[in-house]
C-alpha cells in the first residue's frame, strides 16, 4: 500500500470521525430543542466549534491518525477510547467553566456524547470493513525475493512482513559461505540462481541489501529483473555511518543524509511553531501577568530589598546567549550566575520557595518567547557555566542548543527538572531533549504544554526548590 494512498484514506478517516461528531451535535440539538428552550442557537454553534477543537487536539495528544495506529484496527480501537476519555474530560471542563457564558443543557451534552460513541463505534466498523475490501480488492499480494542476508535484510524483512503493503516474502538469495545464522525465512537460492528461483515463484519484487560495489553480478541481475519486468529496489546499508534512523533529501539528484529530524527545520514549521509561541505568550502576559506581576513584585518587594525581576545569561539556539527572566526568588548574592539552587538552601526567600515549588518564578519568561529567545516547548537553558561544563562530559550536549530553549519541555514533564548532584541526572535530560529534537511535530508540543499544566495542578513537583 503506498504512501499516497495512506494519507488519503487517513485525511477521509479524520473528516469522517468529524462528521459523526456534527452528527451527534445535530441529533442531540433536535431531539433538546422539542422540550428545552433554554438552549440557546448561540450556544449551540459555539458548543460545536469548541467540541471540534477538543477531538482534534485530543487526537493529536493520542497520535490517533498516525499511520502505525490507523492501518492497525487493535490499536485504533485502544486509542480510539484513549482519545474519547480524553475528549469527555475536555468537554466537561468546558461546560463546567463556560456554563454561565453559553448555557448549554446537561441534557444535551449527555445525548451528544451517547450519540457520538455509537457512531464513532459503527464508523470504525464500515472503515475495518472497507479497508479489508480495498486490499483484498485493489491490492494483491506480491512475491518478494531478498537478496543478501544480513543485519539490513534481517530488518528489512521484518519491515515487509509488519507493515499492510500486501507483500509475501518467498525468503533470502544468499551464498552459503555468506550465513552465519539460521534464518526466519528460507534461504531459497543462492545469488547466481536469484532469476530463476524469482521466475519460479511469480516474484514481482527483488530487494538487494548487497550493493554492485560488494558484487558486480548485481548489476547484471538488475538488468535481467528488468527484463523479465521484476521491480528491483536496492537497500544500502549505512550502518557504517549511524545506528539511528535517517532522513533522506536530495539536492538535485545528489542524496543527502541528515542525522536528526527536519521537519524541526522546515519553514513552515518553524512558522507554525513560532505562531503556536505567539499566541500563547499574548495571552498569557495580558489575561495572568497583567495581575500577576504586581502582586508577586508586592509579596517580593515585603520581603527582601531588590528588584521583582532577575535576568540571567543563558544559553539559546545555536549556542547563543540571551537574558532569561524569571520572577526573583532569592536574597541578592554574587552566587547567582556560578551555583544552582539546592534543597535548603539559605538564599531562597519565604516567598522564593513558593514560586519556585509552583514553578511561577518562570512565568515572566513568556515575554522572552513573545520576543523570539525562547519557544514555549523546547530544551531547558541552563547557565552559561553549566553549558561550558557539561558539554565537555555528555555526549551530544551541545545537540539540544539546535532548538529555541523552552519554558517546558520532554525532560520536564519526564521528572528530569531542577538540581543536578550526579552526570547520570544531566545525561537523562540531554537524552530527552535529543528525543523531542528527533521526534518533534506541533502535535507534540500541545501534548507537554497539557501535560505540563496537568502536572503543575494535580502532581507534586519533585526537585522544586
Amino acid at each position: 500500500m503506498n504512501n499516497k494512498f495512506k494519507k488519503q484514506v487517513q485525511l477521509l478517516f479524520i473528516f469522517s470521525d468529524l462528521f459523526c461528531l456534527y452528527l451527534s451535535f445535530e441529533i442531540s440539538r433536535v431531539l433538546i430543542l422539542n422540550y428545552d428552550n433554554r438552549y440557546l442557537i448561540s450556544s449551540e454553534f459555539f458548543d460545536w466549534k469548541l467540541s471540534s477543537l477538543f477531538w482534534i487536539y485530543s487526537s493529536l495528544f493520542s497520535g490517533l491518525y498516525s499511520k502505525k495506529i490507523t492501518f492497525n484496527f487493535n490499536k485504533l480501537i485502544k486509542n480510539t477510547i484513549n482519545t474519547f476519555y480524553f475528549f469527555i474530560t475536555m468537554l466537561l471542563i468546558e461546560n463546567v467553566i463556560l456554563n454561565n457564558y453559553f448555557f448549554v443543557s446537561t441534557s444535551f451534552l449527555l445525548w451528544q456524547i451517547t450519540f457520538f460513541i455509537l457512531l464513532l463505534s459503527f464508523n470504525r466498523l464500515i472503515y475495518n470493513l472497507i479497508i479489508r475490501y480495498v486490499f483484498s480488492k485493489y491490492f494483491t499480494t506480491n512475491n518478494v525475493l531478498i537478496l543478501g542476508y544480513n543485519d539490513t535484510a534481517i530488518k528489512l524483512a521484518k519491515y515487509l512482513n509488519s507493515e499492510l503493503m500486501g507483500l509475501h516474502i518467498i525468503g533470502f538469495a544468499e551464498d552459503k559461505l555468506n550465513i552465519q545464522s539460521i534464518s526466519n525465512y528460507p534461504i531459497v537460492s543462492n545469488l547466481e540462481n536469484a532469476l530463476k528461483v524469482a521466475r519460479d515463484f511469480n516474484v514481482r519484487q527483488i530487494y538487494s541489501t548487497i550493493s554492485p560495489s560488494q558484487n558486480s553480478f548485481i548489476n547484471k541481475l538488475i538488468k535481467q529483473a528488468e527484463d523479465a519486468c521484476i521491480r528491483f529496489r536496492m537497500v544500502p546499508d549505512l550502518s557504517v555511518l549511524t545506528n539511528k534512523p535517517y532522513n533522506l533529501n536530495y539536492l538535485n539528484e545528489l542524496p543527502v543524509l541528515s542525522l536528526h529530524n527536519d521537519a524541526i527545520d522546515d519553514l513552515g514549521n518553524i512558522y507554525l511553531k513560532r505562531l503556536l509561541d505567539i499566541c500563547i505568550s499574548i495571552l498569557v502576559i495580558v489575561f495572568i501577568l497583567s495581575w500577576l506581576i504586581p502582586l508577586i513584585g508586592l509579596l517580593i518587594k515585603l520581603e527582601s530589598k531588590g528588584p521583582i525581576f532577575f535576568s540571567q545569561s543563558r544559553t539559546g539556539i545555536n549556542n547563543r546567549l540571551f537574558d532569561c527572566l524569571k520572577f526573583r526568588s532569592m536574597k541578592l548574592n554574587f552566587d547567582a550566575d556560578k551555583i544552582q539552587a539546592v534543597k535548603n538552601d539559605s538564599r531562597v526567600t519565604k516567598i522564593g520557595k513558593f514560586l519556585r515549588k509552583s514553578s511561577i518564578d518562570e512565568f515572566p519568561q513568556f515575554f522572552n518567547v513573545l520576543k523570539g529567545d525562547m519557544s514555549i516547548v523546547g530544551p531547558r537553558p541552563f547557565m552559561v557555566k553549566h553549558t561550558d561544563d557539561y558539554s565537555k562530559i555528555v555526549n551530544n550536549y551541545m545537540l539540544r542548543h539546535f532548538l529555541k530553549p523552552g519554558i517546558t519541555g520532554w525532560a520536564q514533564i519526564n521528572g528530569l527538572r531542577g538540581e543536578i548532584n550526579n552526570q547520570s541526572q544531566i545525561i537523562k535530560r540531554v537524552s530527552n531533549d535529543i528525543w523531542y529534537l528527533e521526534n518533534w511535530c506541533i502535535g507534540l508540543d500541545f501534548k507537554i504544554i497539557f501535560l505540563t499544566i496537568w502536572t503543575l495542578i494535580f502532581k507534586r513537583q519533585v526537585n522544586a526548590y
